[in-house]
């Protein structure tokens, strides 16, 4: 994660006297919220006035980004509504993941303007819905929209416990992304983001309900099985592991080829593993799969 729980805690503070308490859809009941980047937790009001964002500390919300252009997007109100423009920027500015020129915002909609991203709030109680988003950014991450390493030491605190005093196997995958770095050396941080925004969603939607997904470092995500033994655990990670490999990762209309490594480990109820050294296991064992030539599960 790029901000810890004290950027989200110092925002809270500061921001919530501006919180307004109408509830119409006109302009001036919607705000940007930061949901990744630098200010994670920020909220910026939106009224009448166009708002800016670029790399030129003379507009409107200065974001300290290569990837952001001097003056890079606008956000105005129409009459009726908050519109987006891209304002010719060298690497654009997307809306739920699509590049776009101009579109019409809606409540929910998520913005990205180089690695941050904001959620747009408009209409209905803004200060529940902040505060909804903040509760949220406590517990997933931002980009990724799976759980933050925080709410995944809670859980595997909790499963390890669970496991014990019920007497039921756990098992804990970790993965990552083989050679990430050249990625973003080689494609941009910003395709390396679509690579992990696009992982993450394709996980999720492969495991069961019940399971515990979560983005734990830059490119490394853990995956808490329930009562699933070693073999089981597994041919879950396998499954996984193909699937990353012939699906086609894209950025800007580019394919990108990406495989994964994956380290497996399973919690006996018998054992007095503390959920660290659970962890390490299956860290221990993600490292072999790296060091024995990547794109494989140990």
């Amino acid at each position: 994660m790029e901000s810890d729980d004290r950027d989200i805690r110092a925002t809270i503070v500061t921001t919530a006297s501006q919180l307004p308490t109408a509830a119409s859809t006109d302009a001036g009941t919607a705000c940007l919220v930061v949901i990744y980047g630098a200010e994670l937790g920020k909220r910026i009001p939106l009224g009448q006035m166009p708002l800016e964002c670029g790399r030129s500390i003379q507009t409107d919300v200065p974001l300290d980004d290569e990837a952001v252009s001097r003056r890079h997007a606008r956000i105005a109100w129409t009459g009726s509504a908050y519109m987006v423009r891209d304002l010719g920027s060298t690497n654009g500015t997307y809306v739920n993941d699509s590049v776009v020129q101009e579109k019409t915002l809606r409540d929910g909609d998520q913005i990205k303007i180089g690695r941050t991203i904001f959620k747009f709030i408009y209409g209905g109680n803004i200060e529940l819905s902040y505060h909804e988003e903040i509760y949220r950014l406590m517990t997933f991450d931002g980009l990724t929209q799976v759980f933050n390493k925080r709410s995944f030491d809670e859980a595997l605190e909790r499963e390890v416990s669970r496991s014990r005093r019920y007497q039921r196997t756990l098992s804990l995958i970790l993965f990552d992304i083989d050679h990430f770095k050249k990625i973003n050396d080689g494609r941009g941080h910003l395709a390396g983001d679509a690579v992990l925004r696009q992982l993450a969603g394709l996980v999720a939607s492969n495991i069961r309900r019940e399971d515990i997904l979560a983005r734990v470092g830059g490119e490394e995500f853990a995956l808490l099985i329930p009562e699933v033994p070693v073999e089981g655990a597994r041919t879950v990670a396998e499954k996984i592991r193909a699937l990353v490999e012939r699906t086609q990762f894209r950025f800007e209309e580019n394919a990108i080829p990406v495989t994964s490594s994956f380290g497996v480990a399973t919690l006996v109820p018998a054992t007095q593993s503390s959920p660290s050294d659970f962890y390490q296991a299956a860290d221990e064992r993600l490292y072999l799969a790296k060091n024995s030539g990547r794109n494989r599960v140990m």
